[in-house]
């Protein structure tokens, strides 16, 4: 096809399929801030308005909710004004209390929004992405320093409480593709900049099983989202039955372009535009770096991307230039 010639969709597709697509696709996963800076009224409608082939499914926090807000929420995490500070599951016990019913996963989406958003974006893929994987649900509902002891002190509860997140995890996504999502994105966060959080011999034991349970779960592929240098966690990436990486954060070490020649042929990789000049005031320093990856992905199998999101802190100036289109 001719450049620009394909729709969003088939762009994005095209490169989930290893062909190559009219340009590098963009796809964005979570924009949660300067949208007022960016012209934007709408967040979800942001996504196309801003050269996204892939727009977030609409999502919402329950109103009765104390996630992001202050006290216990309802999956046993503790907040304290909007910041996470701990996990209230110790016991058995606990985990009953914090494990809403899954039903409950009907009252995360706007189903409103996402209507508008499918009549009047329809070339465009959906996507839906959240940080709701069994590792991170799990760390989080009990605490990092109790979950890590745990994982040697109490491995069967810590596994009673994996497989209810992926329950939980499950429910959520079977939702989301209900209402339209075309792509998934599995938000587990595993590693930090030196390294994973677990070994990769230990990460085999809690995480794979619930990864493959999960990815085997749906026919729309999958991404899996990790901040952190997720390196040695790659062959299980591959395992787990996940069609990409996403993040490959420059911090931690990682270079698209060599991971590209080592893992192109068994992931799609989205990411590697480096978040740390989003807040920065050099703006020729980010379009190099944003043309540093699409030269890199020009040949298939890449998804331009942050290695995050964009997230407040961030320079306006710095994200307009991302998501500036090349001329």
């Amino acid at each position: 096809m001719a450049s620009g010639s394909m729709t969003p969709r088939q762009r994005l597709f095209t490169t989930l399929r290893r062909g190559v697509p009219d340009r590098m696709p963009r796809m964005e996963v979570w924009i949660d801030a300067c949208l007022d800076e960016l012209g934007q009224a709408d967040p979800w409608e942001a996504y196309a308005n801003l050269g996204q082939d892939a727009i977030l499914l609409p999502t919402c926090t329950p109103p009765g909710s104390n996630a992001w807000k202050d006290g216990v929420d309802e999956w046993g995490r503790i907040w304290r004004g909007g910041m996470y500070a701990g996990g209230a599951v110790k016991t058995r016990a606990d985990l009953r209390r914090y494990s809403p019913p899954l039903e409950y996963a009907r009252e995360l989406f706007d189903e409103e929004a996402i209507a508008r958003v499918r009549r009047r974006f329809p070339d465009h893929a959906i996507l839906f992405g959240t940080h709701i994987g069994p590792l991170t649900a799990a760390y989080m509902a009990m605490g990092f320093e109790r979950f890590f002891f745990n994982l040697v002190d109490q491995p069967g509860l810590v596994h009673e409480l994996l497989e209810l997140r992926t329950e939980w995890c499950l429910a959520v996504y079977r939702r989301a593709v209900e209402l339209g999502a075309e792509l998934l994105v599995l938000g587990d966060d595993a590693a930090h900049k030196d390294g994973p959080l677990i070994s990769p011999r230990m990460a085999r034991r809690f995480v794979l099983p619930y990864h493959q349970c999960i990815t085997a779960a749906f026919n729309q592929p999958m991404l899996w989202h990790s901040d952190g240098d997720v390196r040695p966690l790659l062959p299980l990436a591959v395992e787990a039955g996940f069609i990409g990486m996403h993040g490959l954060e420059p911090a931690a070490g990682i270079d698209l372009a060599h991971i590209l020649q080592e893992w192109g042929r068994d992931l799609v990789l989205a990411g590697n535009v480096d978040v740390r000049l989003l807040c920065g005031a050099d703006l020729a320093a980010v379009r190099r770096d944003v043309r540093r990856c699409q030269e890199v992905g020009a040949a298939g199998g890449c998804l331009l991307s942050t290695c995050n999101s964009i997230f407040s802190g961030m320079n306006p100036a710095a994200v307009k230039e991302y998501f500036r289109p090349e001329e």
